[in-house]
């Protein structure tokens, strides 16, 4: 069952999710942004593409914009926050956490994470939402940083609107257009490659 989830959530596959779950997505929707940014080991989960394509199925009907922006924006905030908690807690001691033998986190991610922090500062906390990996590994890092609290709260709270705010109402604006909605898989997987350009581009940068 849990296979099959997973199956269907990195397909995107929202009319799978309408047919089993019902209602019930606004839930599943919710976790899976908590789950993204609150837990460093998850790190893997689509953040950008799954907010583009909640913004779609907005447009289309199934999904009401004035429920999903508050509701994940929330999510967006208080996994950040758990985050922070984690790190300023356990710190590094994760990274002693281990899944059948193997490392649960991978401290590489937060390497490239610290080197982004130490270039752009606070502001690492807003440009870091729209970049995977470091998305989830920037409030961590903050926290085992000992960043001062309240700061990282109103900044977080910035970061929070414009990534929740940017990628739904991208995906609810261009869901007027009948080539993306027929096409939703090749744009989410766009976004995907989009997000992921600056890693690339950093690691042949580290290459040479």
């Amino acid at each position: 069952m849990m296979v099959d989830f997973f199956q269907h959530l990195f397909a995107l596959d929202f009319p799978w999710f309408f047919e089993q779950y019902g209602t019930a997505i606004y839930a599943i929707l919710f976790f899976i942004i908590f789950v993204e940014t609150g837990l460093v080991a998850m790190p893997f989960l689509p953040g950008d593409s799954l907010l583009f394509t909640a913004g779609l199925f907005c447009k289309s009907g199934l999904l009401d914009i004035g429920i999903i922006l508050p509701l994940l924006f929330a999510a967006a905030v208080l996994g950040d926050n758990v985050n922070y908690w984690v790190g300023r807690r356990l710190g590094l001691s994760v990274f002693q956490w281990k899944f059948k033998e193997k490392p649960l986190v991978k401290k590489e991610y937060l390497s490239k994470t610290e080197l982004f922090f130490a270039k752009y500062g606070s502001v690492s906390v807003v440009l870091g939402r729209f970049i995977p990996f470091v998305r989830t590994f920037t409030p961590f890092a903050a926290g085992i940083g000992k960043m001062d609290y309240r700061k990282f709260v109103a900044i977080d709270l910035l970061g929070g609107a414009l990534w929740i705010g940017s990628m739904t109402l991208a995906g609810y604006l261009l869901g007027e257009i009948s080539w993306i909605r027929e096409h939703v898989d090749l744009i989410a997987l766009l976004i995907v490659l989009i997000s992921v350009l600056p890693l690339i581009i950093a690691f042949f940068r580290r290459s040479k």
